[in-house]
């Protein structure tokens, strides 16, 4: 199965926001090439909450072109089987931690938003990732800061995307 297939088959099955879910998968139809940075539509891209072992705080990297605390996340490559690994190794690649594991269940949320030209949109589906005991987190090329942040300090110093994949990701806790 491709990663667009499987890109395909999670959204069908991702039962939250009914309209951007089909949105989403319109987007798909249209653009055989969606899941690619290349396609200047648009394209899906995977990310991930990581949360601590002990449930009570989220690491967030300080994206270096973007100087914004984000989750983990970015897009698709040729090698990823599917939306979940994706996430996972972005997640794995960005926070430096080995042996995360997503929560179960799939996505947790979905979150559409407009990026600098020559691209228009990243369709970003948002998983969560349980870190391990005595994790510890490495900086990678991509960041400017790594940091654990308490569940009530995100709102401070995150946008609302990553207030609300940590209200859903708590829920699904």
């Amino acid at each position: 199965m491709s990663l667009y297939d499987d890109a395909v088959l999670v959204l069908k099955g991702y039962e939250d926001q009914e309209e951007l879910r089909q949105a989403y998968l319109d987007h798909l139809a249209a653009h055989p090439d969606g899941m690619w940075k290349a396609c200047h539509a648009g394209h899906v891209t995977a990310s991930a909450l990581v949360i601590d072992p002990s449930r009570e705080r989220v690491l967030l990297t300080l994206h270096k072109k973007l100087r914004m605390w984000l989750q983990m996340g970015g897009h698709c490559e040729p090698g990823d089987a599917t939306l979940a690994a994706a996430a996972l190794r972005e997640a794995t690649e960005e926070s430096g931690i080995a042996a995360l594991t997503l929560l179960p269940g799939g996505p947790v949320r979905l979150d559409r938003h407009p990026i600098p030209a020559p691209c228009h949109w990243h369709f970003d589906v948002q998983y969560a990732a349980l870190a391990p005991p005595g994790a510890v987190q490495e900086i990678s090329d991509e960041s400017l800061d790594l940091s654990w942040f308490a569940y009530d300090e995100v709102a401070d110093v995150a946008d609302e995307s990553v207030v609300r994949l940590l209200e859903a990701t708590r829920a699904r806790l």
